[in-house]
């Protein structure tokens, strides 16, 4: 594995695969927002193959924050339908692995992990849809600052399948009032990328209590005539996983997304041959 050598700054205009070589080399390890524009990018969960099929239920029922994109079959450690080279393995810049319902290591390559029974759920990434607003002139404050973005659990209830329950985790953004509208209309075409916002405003409606303290991500500014806007986050099923204690399951770190090569406002999520 090589060491640390390209910055965020450096992958800013290159290609997805040059953003996937990058990472898979070693030499990358940071946050992937703002990366690879015009490309679908996805949260992940991998579990063993038994709790699969539940986790997909619980996703079903809770499209919002957990829209599947992929799944992989059990073992392979391939994504074909999202990309032809992809290898989950070493393709994401930073991996959570949880034993036991606890975080017991944040590495970048899960290769030494790998088994036959684990089976890979891809799902919808917010980052996808910053691309879009910013190509319609609406500021993503977190890009602007090279920040990861702010990251908040809420007291939204989820609908529970199997051993999978809990609360929504949400990501905010700062949005000009006299664009909020836009945001919202500009994001529902994205369904796949958690759609349109679940709220805006004050925080304390979804239970956020203090807006200058993420349990993930980094605080931006908010600026006068700004409203806090609320979008459904794909680090909800890593608390879902993490509350159900199973033996083993491994996500991607917050803000550390596969990178697909599915455009991004593709019909479909299966890429084309």
């Amino acid at each position: 594995m090589s060491t640390l050598s390209t910055s965020h700054s450096d992958l800013t205009d290159a290609s997805v695969q040059k953003v996937r070589a990058a990472i898979r080399s070693g030499s990358y390890t940071g946050h992937t927002a703002g990366l690879a524009a015009g490309k679908l990018q996805c949260n992940l969960a991998i579990l063993p193959e038994r709790y699969a099929l539940d986790f997909l239920r619980f996703c079903q029922r809770n499209p919002k924050p957990c829209p599947v994109v992929g799944v992989s079959d059990s073992g392979d450690p391939y994504l074909p339908t999202l990309g032809r080279d992809i290898n989950i393995r070493s393709d994401v810049s930073k991996y959570r692995v949880f034993t036991d319902g606890r975080l017991s290591d944040e590495v970048t390559n899960i290769s030494k992990l790998w088994r036959d029974d684990l089976v890979t759920v891809a799902l919808g990434c917010s980052f996808t849809f910053e691309n879009a607003l910013m190509r319609n002139g609406i500021p993503v404050r977190h890009i602007e600052s090279g920040r990861n973005v702010p990251m908040f659990s809420s007291n939204i209830d989820l609908m529970p399948a199997g051993p999978f329950a809990g609360k929504m985790v949400v990501t905010m953004r700062p949005i000009p009032e006299a664009q909020v509208e836009d945001a919202r209309e500009i994001s529902a075409r994205f369904p796949q990328a958690h759609g349109a916002p679940i709220g805006f405003g004050d925080p304390e409606n979804i239970g956020i209590a203090d807006l200058s303290k993420p349990q993930w991500g980094e605080a931006v500014q908010i600026k006068s005539g700004e409203v806090p806007v609320y979008w459904a986050c794909g680090v909800t099923p890593q608390n879902v996983l993490l509350d159900a204690k199973l033996p083993l399951c491994i996500t991607h770190s917050p803000g550390h997304m596969l990178i697909s090569d599915v455009a991004e406002d593709a019909e479909t999520t299966i890429l084309q041959p």
